[in-house]
């Protein structure tokens, strides 16, 4: 959906189902339901999700012009693209695997290409006829906890050949842009344990790895100035900023836009979400109250990363939630955990969702326009409590009606 701060749209990693057939399958039962629901009278945005089987599936022709016309016959749009999970991402346990396989492989680099020769022919035109910028999301180039990660030669080995990957798919969007007249961008995505988890850690290898790396190619494949090869790569290479995995990380919204302005960088789409935080009281029983209930959202199959914040300020990560239950001590003051919950609860009880972040970010891309997209990415429904799980195509509209809401209120107040 076009709203007053950007488009707008939901992730369909939610919907289960690795082959294009089962996953358009479930495009065509929700989609229409919702459209009519949300954006009856304008064009519907989707965020689309592909596993790399259906990636496969959907270039071939007559599948995209298949695609092609059923978007059209719904009065819908594709405008950015989730090429993180390469595999299964429901019913199975995916836990590190999310990563793989990561940017040390040739696999995710023709995985992500192949996205991106797909969503060249998906971006629509604006009301004047120009092209709609499109991005791809991906992963933080790896999971750390794979590497010795203390170890600056393994550090910078990690980094050098997954920054060769990245740039093998810079050079491809910049000849689809010669080829087709879209700006596409590829974003990186900061989580818990990646291989990039801070804004600082994203700015650091922008700007000791990719760019000396990358104008050095750049300027001898395509003949560019070395300005016009940085330039370049800002434009091709951007942040995702996943609101729940900035908020685990206790870092401030204002304060990662500034840093990126200061260095030229720039957001390539908001992914929406929230995740569960806590502080801890004085008592020990109170405080026993809410690790048992973090201990609630202990499931199986996606990593909950918790960052701790300690009685001193220091925080302290831990992989998934069962080491962060286990290692529990009095010199925890706060909880953050990576769960992507519902956007519109904000009360668990005795835990609490990172929804303030939601409206600061979405109050900063009213002030700023730091970013054209955005997209709902609430997929933990299938392994919620019991008590929080509702009909699917129902909680996505409550997502999304409680987005629009917030987005309306953020305009007015300008």
């Amino acid at each position: 959906m076009k709203t007053l701060l950007g488009h707008l749209g939901y992730c369909t990693n939610i919907h289960a189902g690795e082959t294009w057939t089962d996953h358009f399958a479930a495009l065509q039962e929700a989609i229409p339901t919702l459209k009519q629901r949300l954006s009856p009278d304008a064009p519907f945005g989707i965020g689309l999700r592909l596993s790399n089987i259906a990636s496969e599936e959907l270039e071939q022709p007559d599948n995209l012009v298949a695609f092609q016309h059923w978007l059209a016959d719904n009065d819908c749009y594709v405008f950015t693209m989730n090429g993180f999970p390469f595999g299964g991402f429901h019913d199975v346990r995916v836990k590190d695997q999310v990563h793989t396989p990561d940017w040390t492989t040739e696999a995710r680099v023709e995985y992500t290409k192949r996205l991106f020769r797909i969503l060249s022919v998906l971006l629509p035109v604006d009301e004047l006829g120009n092209p709609i910028q499109g991005g791809v999301s991906t992963s933080p180039l790896s999971y750390r906890r794979w590497f010795e990660w203390e170890l600056p030669a393994a550090r910078d080995h990690i980094f050098s050949q997954t920054t060769q990957n990245v740039l093998e798919v810079v050079a491809e969007l910049v000849r689809l842009r010669q080829q087709t007249d879209r700006l596409m961008h590829l974003d990186l995505e900061p989580e818990p344990d990646g291989v990039i988890e801070t804004a600082d850690e994203f700015i650091a290898w922008f700007t000791d790895y990719l760019l000396p790396m990358g104008i050095e190619q750049l300027s001898e494949q395509f003949g560019l100035t070395d300005e016009e090869a940085e330039a370049t790569i800002c434009e091709h290479v951007r942040l995702c900023y996943d609101v729940c995995h900035f908020a685990v990380g206790y870092e401030r919204p204002a304060e990662v836009l500034d840093k990126l302005k200061n260095y030229g960088l720039r957001v390539g789409k908001i992914q929406i979400s929230a995740a569960l935080k806590a502080e801890f009281p004085d008592t020990s029983a109170e405080r026993e109250a809410v690790r048992q209930s973090f201990g609630q959202f202990n499931e199986p199959t996606y990593l909950h990363q918790v960052v701790s914040r300690t009685q001193v300020g220091g925080l302290l990560r831990f992989p998934d939630l069962p080491e962060a239950l286990a290692a529990f001590s009095d010199d925890h003051a706060e909880w953050r955990a990576h769960f992507h919950v519902p956007l519109f609860v904000d009360d668990y009880g005795v835990l609490k969702s990172t929804q303030d972040d939601i409206r600061e970010v979405l109050r900063l891309q009213a002030e700023r326009a730091f970013t054209s997209q955005m997209e709902v990415e609430t997929y933990t429904w299938g392994v919620l409590p019991g008590e929080l799980k509702k009909e699917l195509i129902d909680s996505i509209e409550r997502e999304l009606t409680w987005v629009s809401k917030l987005i309306m209120n953020e305009q007015m107040s300008e």
